[in-house]
């Protein structure tokens, strides 16, 4: 019998639809669907339901399933723990055509079998990973959103050939292997999507799709701002500090943190560029094994302010200066040292800036060490 043909006009007023689809995924039937990038076939994770698609995708039960979720928060409920640069690329690529294979570490892995049926653990936890889609499509999102519990959604093809991009591809390809097709209009890109598995040592690519590994790259790229009055002492010192600290922790030369995907910044609240970092300033780091002769002040500027993830001010002045700039930062400012304001050395003797130094710096280690890095 030929899969039954649902066309979906107005995601609002067809939801009965989808919740129809939903029942379906719940009692082990199969629903091709539409993306962004290809028509997939969803299959709720039950091991009769999953042999039946083995069947048709002529794969073994051994073989990688993705995981497919309706909000780009729901990995949390199986990836427990993820670096900085992979949360960046997770907020700026899904929904998206991106599918991420997440390594997780022993600890992390025993506890989410802990909490999984056995189908669901030995479907997407393989060899440690487990690949995982967010698709950008309105008659996707809402169907995983209406599943009752995990679904996986392999290409609607049969192996060698061409995954499809519209309904009429699937019905005619596997129209009498389904139970249900989703007719969302032809695909956005007609492309698979871009895969990349992600750790805590970086992004790798697995496949170009819709996204290239520059696009991922500049996605994933994390900046720190230090923020105090002139850019010349406190957050110069602090820049040049946290970029030292940051490279031992990620095992690189302080020349490679960058390409390691973190840019560290500073900027001061005075309109004022191009000054270099005071000679107390310089002496401070020096003493503590770290050139900031490099530095170049920089006045604050909103755009700053907004293309920075995290901001650690000096005083609380400067963090309210950040959010006069910007309302929308007040999420991500915060003073370098909690609940200490650090005092300005200009203008003192070389003892305050070495002491103002000591307290940068273990604000500093204090900082990275919060940090899933």
């Amino acid at each position: 019998m030929t899969a039954r043909l649902i066309k979906i006009d107005s995601l609002e007023a067809d939801t009965e639809p989808l919740r129809q689809a939903a029942q379906v995924l719940e009692d082990g039937g199969l629903v091709a669907f539409p993306t962004e990038t290809v028509y997939g076939i969803a299959c709720r994770v039950k091991r009769d339901a999953l042999s039946r698609l083995n069947r048709i995708k002529g794969r073994g039960a051994e073989k990688h399933y993705t995981l497919h979720i309706g909000r780009n928060d729901a990995y949390e409920d199986y990836v427990p723990k993820v670096d900085f640069r992979t949360r960046k690329l997770i907020e700026r690529a899904w929904p998206g055509p991106l599918t991420l294979v997440f390594e997780l570490d022993p600890i992390d892995l025993s506890k989410q079998k802990s909490r999984f049926h056995i189908d669901a653990v030995e479907t997407l936890y393989k060899n440690g990973s487990i690949g995982i889609r967010c698709p950008d499509h309105p008659v996707a999102a809402k169907l995983l959103q209406l599943a009752q519990g995990p679904v996986v959604a392999p290409s609607a093809n049969l192996a060698g050939q061409t995954p499809a991009t519209d309904a009429e591809q699937v019905v005619a390809a596997l129209g009498e292997k389904l139970d249900l097709v989703l007719d969302g209009a032809p695909c956005k890109h007609r492309q698979s999507s871009t895969v990349a598995a992600v750790n805590l040592k970086g992004i790798t690519l697995l496949r170009e799709g819709v996204y290239s590994e520059a696009d991922l790259q500049t996605m994933a790229r994390v900046t720190f701002l230090f923020v105090c009055t002139g850019n010349t002492c406190r957050s110069a010192m602090a820049e040049g500090l946290f970029r030292a600290q940051l490279a031992k922790k990620l095992g690189c030369s302080v020349d490679d943190v960058e390409k390691m995907g973190y840019k560290i910044a500073s900027a001061g609240t005075l309109d004022i560029s191009g000054t270099p970092a005071s000679n107390g300033a310089m002496t401070a780091c020096g003493l503590k094994g770290v050139d900031i002769g490099y530095h170049a002040s920089r006045h604050l500027t909103r755009p700053v302010v907004e293309t920075s993830d995290l901001i650690f001010c000096m005083t609380k002045s400067h963090c309210e200066h950040v959010c006069t700039l910007s309302p929308e930062a007040r999420q991500k400012c915060l003073l370098l040292a909690e609940g200490l304001e650090i005092p300005d050395p200009v203008g003192q003797p070389q003892e305050c800036f070495n002491r103002c130094a000591d307290i940068i710096e273990s604000a500093v280690t204090a900082r990275i060490s919060e940090l899933i890095l």
